[in-house]
């Protein structure tokens, strides 16, 4: 059927309505005359303040809801601070473990991360009755903020039972993970896709938080991961055997990588031509429309050249077998092709006789690589096996981290493959789990790297939640999950490493192996030219896998810079001067705290201009300064006092992006103010700031 021309002008309400649907998809709902904008929901996403409105529609509504979207939206004065002497390879590594709550930190994150992340997994509090949830207290008087400040009791007492009594069982939770929810869908990549492990008791709710945040549009699946074949006998009624998993995209740009073939489906590719190994695959279609009354065009004869087994869409004297797609009671089925297709994919066709000879049959040809890659396979709705169970969870949590009692770890194998799946190995990609745990997305995504040569990087995020101070766990040197998680990824990372290396090793002894035996061979009399051959080609098979996994070692990234959340590095005057008179002003004439380092200033000037903390640092020397310089020329800052003139123009020979100073630093006003007309003369297309 031709497509007919519109002629009428644009739909521009459609067309406005889809902008804002974009940028709001919360706020898009439906009436009788089909989707239309929220206005009481789009004020709310415009407003500080907690907007009312009883109008009924269709949506997901709670007590808390509103509360919950202008916790999303209100800013924060809060900062990352670097900790050296807890990361590991803290230089050069671009992985990251930062400890706070996750609310503040994602709202951090906003600048530096916002659409670079490409896989968000999450694994939240499942609201069992049992657990904890965050409660976000978003309007703080002024002595409950200054209690706040700085302290860590702040993060546990964040933390608050919800016991299955409580009269906002539901809606508390609801509450809490909606902001965090909305305020992840920023950082996700056009192209990224969010995975979130839960179970029965929030589910149903968790979906349609996501179908309002994501867009119902974007859901991919409700994975069922079957995580306990014994079932869990203290559930009602059913022994509940499996967890579910929500897969959304934030738009159809996503595009899966998909999962490497498994050992037993290698196998069945058993045959091998010039092109590669190869599967035979029925070309009859089977199961579902296979009739030819239902598939009329994919019912024609192919026809083939018995000696050679090629096949052919015309009948000639060499191919001269014809073959129609009959089904086993001899009726008239179809192929899985139309014929034009079929000629167009002729070359991946092979005839056989079948049925004792009696018969013939066409097969395509299914081949094992395409462009030198093994094939991948879409993952299935169902994720089951052993590697996938809780018990082996905990046996690989255990095998490294011993001491540390840590309840229900999620499977590296699970993880592994939805990392597989969604995230090429080409890019450097960032995988972000902000409820991070005993840290498996960060093991799982070491392990990975080290199996296909992969540069993704983490970015793992966890509350200091205490440790019972009565347990094992707190007796081995273990205070909060925090501590477990970032010892969980030294021991998997040195672990990753060894393997690799007992590996190489295990094939150098190997490959010595093959070589004696390939001179034996030569001492003999009639030495066997095709033993040789084989040999050869055993040694320069293990050759290249020994060359794969030395670079895999050479560039491996274990390490991990650590964050930790903590109050702004400035005064608390510089974010609210009304609360101070002229007497106390004068304490402030630096508004920086005095336990404040340069690196905690470099970190927060980083997430506020937007650049990634994992980029790398650098430390120049200019007129006996320290001077940062951060990614070449993007940012350069110094703290030291005593700019003037001098130092300016030095700077400027280096062109930086940006440059940022402490205000205090300068040498006196006239200098402060000569030093911003020379790096605009000197260096125009840098911009200076101060804090």
């Amino acid at each position: 059927m031709l497509d007919k021309l519109t002629l009428q002008s644009p739909d521009l309400v459609s067309e406005n309505i889809q902008k804002i649907a974009t940028l709001f998809p919360n706020c898009v709902t439906e009436t009788a005359n089909g989707k239309a904008i929220d206005f009481d929901q789009l004020r709310q996403e415009l407003n500080p303040d907690i907007v009312e409105s009883t109008k009924e529609r269709y949506r997901l509504e709670w007590p808390g809801k509103r509360e919950a979207i202008v916790t999303a939206n209100l800013p924060t004065t809060k900062t990352l601070r670097p900790i050296k002497e807890e990361s590991v390879d803290f230089d050069n590594t671009q992985n990251l473990y930062i400890e706070g709550d996750n609310l503040e930190v994602l709202k951090l994150l906003q600048e530096s991360y916002l659409g670079k992340i490409k896989m968000i997994y999450i694994d939240p509090p499942y609201n069992t009755g049992n657990d904890f949830i965050y409660k976000d207290n978003f309007v703080q008087d002024k002595a409950q903020f200054e209690f706040d400040s700085g302290l860590k009791d702040e993060y546990n007492q964040r933390l608050v039972p919800n016991s299955e009594s409580n009269g906002r069982y539901h809606s508390d939770w609801l509450t809490m993970i909606y902001p965090r929810l909305k305020l992840a869908r920023n950082l996700l990549k056009d192209d990224g896709v969010l995975f979130i492990s839960i179970d029965d008791n929030e589910v149903h709710n968790l979906k349609k938080v996501c179908d309002e945040i994501y867009g119902e549009i974007n859901f991919v699946a409700d994975i069922c991961v079957v995580n306990n074949l014994k079932g869990r006998n203290d559930k009602r009624y059913i022994a509940t055997a499996n967890e579910r998993l929500l897969m959304y995209v934030k738009t159809d740009f996503y595009e899966e990588v998909g999962l490497r073939l498994p050992d037993t489906r290698i196998n069945e590719f058993n045959n091998e031509d010039n092109i590669g190994k190869y599967r035979e695959l029925g070309l009859r279609k089977r199961g579902g429309a296979d009739t030819r009354q239902a598939r009329p065009n994919m019912f024609f004869p192919l026809f083939v050249n018995p000696k050679t087994g090629e096949v052919s869409v015309e009948k000639s004297d060499s191919f001269s077998k014809e073959v129609l797609p009959r089904k086993s009671d001899n009726s008239d089925g179809c192929w899985r092709w139309g014929k034009e297709t079929a000629r167009l994919k002729i070359k991946t066709l092979i005839g056989r006789a079948v049925s004792g000879g009696s018969k013939w049959d066409v097969f395509e040809k299914d081949y094992l690589e395409t462009d030198g890659e093994l094939r991948k396979i879409k993952p299935k709705s169902v994720f089951s096996g052993t590697s996938y169970s809780t018990d082996r969870a905990t046996k690989e949590y255990r095998s490294l981290l011993s001491e540390a009692e840590f309840s229900s770890p999620k499977s590296v194998s699970m993880l592994s493959d939805l990392i597989e799946y969604a995230v090429p190995n080409i890019n450097s990609e960032i995988i972000l789990d902000f409820f991070s745990g005993s840290a498996t997305t960060a093991h799982a995504t070491l392990k990975l790297n080290a199996e296909d040569n992969g540069d993704r990087r983490f970015i793992m995020v966890q509350l200091p939640e205490s440790v019972d101070m009565s347990s094992n766990t707190y007796k081995a040197g273990f205070k909060n999950i925090c501590e477990i998680g970032k010892e969980r990824i030294r021991r998997a990372g040195i672990s990753i490493s060894n393997e690799l290396k007992e590996e190489v090793q295990r094939l150098g002894q190997e490959k010595e192996k093959l070589i004696a035996e390939i001179d034996e061979e030569r001492s003999e009399i009639l030495p066997s030219i095709e033993k040789i051959d084989e040999l050869n080609t055993r040694i320069e098979i293990i050759s290249t896998s020994i060359d794969f996994k030395n670079n895999t070692l050479s560039h491996l990234d274990t390490g991990f810079r650590v964050f930790r959340e903590d109050s702004s590095n400035m005064q608390d005057v510089y974010y609210k001067p009304q609360d101070y008179n002229q007497q106390n002003l004068d304490l402030f004439a630096n508004n920086i705290k005095p336990d404040r380092t340069p690196q905690d200033l470099l970190a927060q000037i980083m997430l506020i201009w937007g650049l990634p903390l994992h980029y790398c640092i650098e430390t120049l020397s200019i007129q006996d300064k320290k001077v940062f310089k951060i990614a070449e020329n993007s940012l350069f800052a110094c703290f030291n006092d005593g700019i003037d003139e001098a130092f300016a123009k030095e700077i400027a020979t280096y062109h930086p992006l940006r440059i940022v100073f402490n205000d205090a630093s300068f040498k006196d006003d006239t200098a402060k103010e000569n030093v911003k007309q020379l790096l605009k003369q000197l260096s125009p297309l840098t911009e200076m700031k101060v804090i």
